[in-house]
């Protein structure tokens, strides 16, 4: 039986020494797939797969083959894929079918990964648990009766099941980081900026990051290093250079590290999670970093600027899915109006339709200075607040979810209580700064956490080569 590898490393070692083929590596990660009842893929691309193993084994024996031959990956249902479909996870797009690479796309399939399967995730990107998809719930690999975390639930379950070694997903208020924790793996979110966007489905434009959800920090730095830069068709890519992230990583000086108080001592912390953090900061500083307290008074007001942005912005790019242009259409339709009620209401979940409502009200007439023009001033407000504390500090120190995985249908009920599960992971979205999330600890019946690092805005190579520091010491 083949031994899944465990990282990119791993699995050229084996193929460039002829201990297995490509071919053989693709069909074990379709076997487990087949016999997975996760949930996490809304389409495997098998016979695509097979077909490019063969073509990039041919580069590998000729010794051409680019620096991510051997990487099998699934990428969450909102990035596309040109002649496959894309659907995020919604009915109102359930038959549609990419007619372009996302950048994204176009930079990995450049460097020979293959790309195995659309990822279940939460429609539209919106939610913290994957139980919003029109397709049906993800399962937590760990414990299939909790919630994986969301909206990338099906890319973090995917690699924590050994599904394939990889996976992309987008974090818009945490959706790449509180999954990550949630299932055991490391995710990361780029500066905002970073990577293009362009080919992504948008949930809301001034958030949203595509990232890589991996087992190790080396796979996600490499991963991050193909994917970022500048784009023609995105302008809102960055064009700072782009260090070599995964040439950084052996860093072994001494950082100073800030600890936001104000999340270590909430009163929601999960007190294993509070445990663990408290003997953490002590072992940093047996290590001979500097770790010390930073207050954030401001944490209170982080999810709610964050939903009256992200709804408002939802509220403008949903609009185009309408039953007119492309996607779903409901049978029942006549005349344009009824055309856009009718399939609007039939094409999205109960959770799209709350946002929407929600951000269509905070942008309406009498309500928009009040709403959406006084959240914007208050994230110029955490913006700055989280920059000030960057002045002291190369790192922030924070838990990515309050608790571990919660069971399925527990918050279901209750949208607040939901939201809630973001309020550590928001504040680096609002600041637009990178954040991953590390699987460093599990509590007593055995349910991964992670601790978070937040750094300032396009450092990800000092925040990648101290998160390799902080993950080999607990590996």
């Amino acid at each position: 039986m083949l031994k899944i590898p465990g990282s990119l490393q791993e699995a050229q070692s084996a193929l460039y020494s002829g201990q297995y083929s490509l071919s053989e590596l693709v069909n074990a990660y379709l076997s487990r797939i087949e016999a997975s009842d996760l949930n996490a893929f809304n389409e495997v691309f098998a016979d695509y797969a097979r077909s490019r193993a063969l073509e990039i084994q041919a580069k590998i024996e000729n010794k051409t083959a680019g620096r991510l031959a051997g990487m099998v990956i699934g990428f969450k249902d909102v990035i596309s894929i040109k002649g496959q479909k894309v659907t995020s996870s919604s009915k109102i797009l359930e038959n549609f079918t990419a007619v372009f690479n996302a950048t994204v796309t176009t930079r990995l399939l450049d460097e020979d990964v293959i790309i195995i399967g659309r990822l279940n995730c939460d429609e539209f990107a919106m939610g913290g648990s994957n139980e919003n998809s029109a397709f049906g719930v993800v399962l937590n690999p760990i414990d299939k009766t909790r919630v994986p975390g969301g909206s990338s639930g099906g890319s973090a379950a995917a690699v924590a099941a050994d599904l394939c070694l990889a996976t992309l997903g987008t974090d818009t208020g945490g959706s790449i980081r509180q999954p990550a924790s949630f299932c055991g793996v490391v995710g990361l979110k780029p500066s905002y900026g970073r990577v293009s966007r362009h080919g992504l489905l948008a949930y809301a434009s001034s958030f949203d990051q595509i990232g890589p959800i991996t087992k190790n920090v080396e796979d996600a730095a490499l991963l991050l290093e193909i994917m970022a830069g500048a784009d023609e068709y995105d302008s809102t890519a960055s064009r700072k250079e782009i260090p070599a992230y995964s040439k950084s990583l052996n860093n072994s000086g001494k950082a100073k590290i800030g600890f936001l108080n104000e999340c270590v001592e909430s009163p929601g912390l999960h007190p294993e999670i509070r445990n663990y953090f408290n003997n953490l900061i002590e072992e940093l500083k047996h290590q001979g970093h500097e770790v010390f307290p930073v207050s954030f008074p401001f944490l209170d007001y982080l999810i709610p600027t964050y939903y009256v942005l992200t709804t408002a912005e939802a509220s403008s790019n949903l609009s185009r899915y309408d039953g007119i242009h492309f996607g779903y259409r409901s049978p029942e339709a006549a005349g344009i109006e009824n055309t856009y009620i009718k399939s609007r209401s039939e094409g999205f979940g109960p959770e799209v339709k709350r946002r929407i409502m929600l951000g269509t009200f905070v942008l309406s007439s009498g309500y928009y200075d009040a709403y959406y023009a006084k959240a914007q001033r208050v994230r110029r407000i955490i913006k700055n607040a989280t920059n000030e504390l960057f002045k002291s500090a190369d790192f922030l120190l924070l838990p990515t979810t309050p608790s571990p995985a919660f069971k399925l249908g527990e918050n279901t009920a209750d949208p607040i209580t939901m939201y809630l599960q973001d309020i550590f992971t928001v504040q680096a979205n609002l600041a637009g700064i990178p954040a991953i999330s590390l699987p460093l600890a599990k509590t007593a019946d055995n349910l991964p956490f992670g601790v978070q690092l937040m750094a300032p805005l396009f450092q990800e190579q000092q925040l990648l080569a101290f998160s390799q520091q902080l993950f080999n010491s607990h590996s």
